[in-house]
């Protein structure tokens, strides 16, 4: 009888041993392979069509150098813009930004920046910051220094946060008075300004390089005002009539103090 006890035992013993070792053994692989993410696609750029028609007005009314319609096309103005003018971001006309100033008009930009006649390392200074657009549109060209200067403190730091999230980290921004220019980076190959004074600002002047370009526009404020191109040669400043625009007005305390005076226009 023990023997038998003993077998019954020992038999029972072998069958959970077994039954250990199924246990422990090594899980069965599973041939299905694992559902991968989608790669994302490169989004369409939905304002690519707009922006071509927009070149193709800007070359009909005549700007012709291709670099500065190279960066036209590439500096993406909708992002200079606020959100309620995102659908007129490229019509051809100037749109408000707030502060009693405007994102000036695609052509004016094109065209003033071509009269800059720009050479690979000058120094150029902007003269109104305002949303930053005009400072891109600069500094996209690759071989040139921008600096800027916007009087209003709200714009100013709106436009040079925009600036440094697009990648224009290298354009200098200054919040304060433009009439007085920035005399510690100057003198300056070329100087636009983008609001009307009632005159010629003399600091401006003076902060221009010999064979330095300045243009601006001058004219009473709520009236057409005469787009000027000046050159200075051999010490002396040529003025250039280009015709009529509109932009808003200068201001700031230099242009009030000195309303109606200024260099006088050759």
């Amino acid at each position: 009888m023990k023997t038998l006890v003993s077998i019954l035992v020992l038999l029972f013993l072998l069958a959970a041993c077994s039954q250990v070792v199924t246990e422990t053994s090594a899980p069965t692989m599973t041939t299905q392979k694992p559902e991968l993410a989608a790669t994302p696609t490169e989004e369409t750029d939905p304002y690519e069509q707009e922006r071509q028609v927009l070149i193709e007005e800007i070359k009909a009314m005549g700007v012709k150098d291709e670099a500065v319609l190279r960066v036209m096309d590439s500096v993406p103005r909708h992002e200079f813009v606020l959100s309620e003018y995102l659908g007129q971001a490229y019509e051809n006309h100037p749109l408000p930004i707030g502060y009693g100033q405007t994102i000036s008009q695609p052509y004016i930009v094109a065209w003033m920046t071509e009269l800059l006649e720009l050479e690979a390392g000058e120094k150029v200074l902007e003269i109104g910051t305002g949303s930053g657009y005009q400072a891109a549109v600069l500094a996209e060209l690759g071989t040139v220094e921008v600096y800027t200067i916007e009087i209003v403190p709200e714009l100013a730091e709106l436009a040079t946060t925009r600036l440094e999230k697009l990648g224009y980290t290298d354009i200098y921004v200054k919040q304060g008075d433009g009439y007085y220019g920035w005399p510690e980076y100057a003198p300056f190959d070329a100087i636009i300004v983008t609001a009307a004074p009632d005159h010629l600002p003399a600091p401006l002047v003076e902060q221009l390089s010999e064979d330095g370009r300045l243009v601006i526009p001058i004219g009473p404020q709520g009236w057409v005002q005469t787009l000027w191109k000046f050159v200075m040669v051999e010490g002396e400043l040529k003025g250039y009539n280009l015709g009529g625009v509109q932009f808003v007005p200068f201001t700031g305390p230099g242009a009030e103090e000195h309303q109606g005076e200024g260099t006088a226009i050759p």
